[in-house]
């Protein structure tokens, strides 16, 4: 029995943590879950978070909930940038395109954004652009993301890209080489067009923040659609949370409670892959359970 016929077999019988009636080769990894690292590849620190919870703060979160390390972007970057420099051993950080009075609706047609992002990439280590929205696809940004595209690809970093379907397409389509986190795997996106965009494009890596209820389902079994992109694109996905509201940070330690709860359900390889082991290989991080505590 392969890997993936035998958990599609163990949640159909409902096993939600225990390896009992799994294959004694590769049962669901359960409680042990606990004891694995995270890396968080949806983090932000917005400038409301600042006063209500200082860096300090953010990092005694992580602590508490096992993450190693998080991929961070902020609005405006400085967010990032005051958490790098506190902990600079366990924040990667992505440059956010907002600022001022760029948000997710105008950033691409404000004046100055090529020079912004220039300059900001210039200035610090950002490991990524993003997460910027396409709410809608206006293929007259072209010229500005055909930029974007240079900047990413002349320092080897992703574009993390929170859009539907096809404007990643479209973006493959300017470039067939960029390099591409879909963040939320679409959000809204269905399971199957989630599939489908994964299977046409090999390279696409995507966070499932905010898809840890759609990944649980109804009842006490994981949704098999959700199961199967894990199972068939298991090197490609990594756990997140997407702080992009306070109330997801006063939420922070069910949010990854949630995650080591649908973790727990897959064997360990595979537990591992999208807790911490594809951000090890993404990032060129060693990440383990002994930064816990540490900057």
């Amino acid at each position: 029995m392969t890997i993936k016929s035998m958990a599609l077999a163990v949640l159909a019988l409902g096993a939600v943590t225990g390896g009992s009636l799994a294959d004694e080769k590769a049962p669901p990894i359960g409680a042990a879950v606990k004891d694995l690292p995270l890396f968080d590849a949806h983090m932000h620190y917005k400038e409301p978070a600042w006063q209500r919870y200082p860096v300090e703060t953010v990092v005694e979160l992580m602590d508490r909930n096992g993450v190693a390390m998080a991929l961070v972007s902020s609005t405006p970057d400085s967010g990032t940038i005051m958490l790098l420099e506190y902990a600079p051993d366990r924040i990667v950080p992505e440059l956010r395109p907002y600022h001022g009075s760029a948000g997710s609706s105008n950033w691409t047609k404000m004046e100055g954004m090529e020079d912004y992002l220039h300059g900001r990439l210039e200035t610090y280590p950002h490991e990524g652009i993003g997460e910027f929205h396409i709410h809608q696809l206006d293929t007259s940004d072209a010229p500005l993301f055909r930029k974007i595209i240079k900047m990413a690809k002349d320092r080897d970093i992703y574009l993390h890209v929170h859009s539907g379907a096809e404007p990643i397409r479209w973006l493959y389509g300017l470039d067939p080489d960029v390099k591409i986190i879909w963040a939320h795997a679409g959000l809204s996106t269905s399971a199957q067009e989630v599939y489908g965009l994964m299977e046409e494009f090999p390279a696409l890596l995507a966070d499932t923040s905010l898809r840890e209820w759609d990944i649980a389902g109804p009842g006490d079994k994981l949704s098999p659609d959700w199961v199967e992109i894990i199972l068939d694109f298991q090197d490609r996905l990594m756990i997140g949370s997407d702080t992009w509201v306070n109330s997801q940070w006063e939420n922070y330690s069910a949010i990854m409670d949630m995650n080591r709860m649908w973790l727990s359900q897959f064997p360990r390889p595979i537990a591992e892959k999208l807790a911490y082991k594809n951000a090890e290989r993404v990032f060129g991080r060693t990440i383990s359970m002994e930064q816990i505590g540490t900057r």
